[in-house]
């Protein structure tokens, strides 16, 4: 065999190789038994935080006496959802029971309709997205 053909065998054997690298880890590798476990642990914890808000929500959109009542009882309903859901994924982390994997089992929270929760209890508090070590520039 000339060289040529085997140096181009070659490179194409290894450019292949390459190629089918992406395949091993796919999207959903992401979400894992761990992930769910912590997700779960995180719903029963800090579920209460949908009692203040959803209130503080319905404030924003509808007004006061939507969120005095609407709000309050849709803060109720999602605290028990999320411990519900909670317990849930704590007791099954092991298995992917959610279409085969472990993505959450209840319907995501899109910002355009006002259904759906997000992956993880809300936040109380100031949240800040800034790292907690600060930098000294010289001015």
């Amino acid at each position: 065999m000339p060289m040529k053909t085997f140096l181009s065998l070659a490179t194409i054997a290894m450019l292949s190789g390459a190629a089918l690298a992406d395949i091993h880890d796919p999207p959903a590798n992401d979400f894992g038994p761990t992930r769910k476990l912590s997700r779960g642990l995180a719903n029963i914890a800090f579920s209460i935080s949908e009692l203040s808000e959803q209130p503080n929500l319905i404030n924003e959109r509808e007004g006061n006496a939507a969120a005095f009542t609407y709000g309050v009882v849709r803060g109720f309903g999602r605290w028990f959802a999320r411990t519900g859901y909670g317990i849930y994924e704590v007791v099954t982390f092991p298995f992917p029971t959610s279409r085969g994997s472990y993505r959450i089992p209840y319907k995501s929270d899109p910002p355009w309709i006002h259904g759906g929760m997000d992956e993880f209890p809300p936040e109380l508090g100031f949240q800040t997205r800034y790292r907690y070590s600060r930098s000294v520039y010289a001015y």
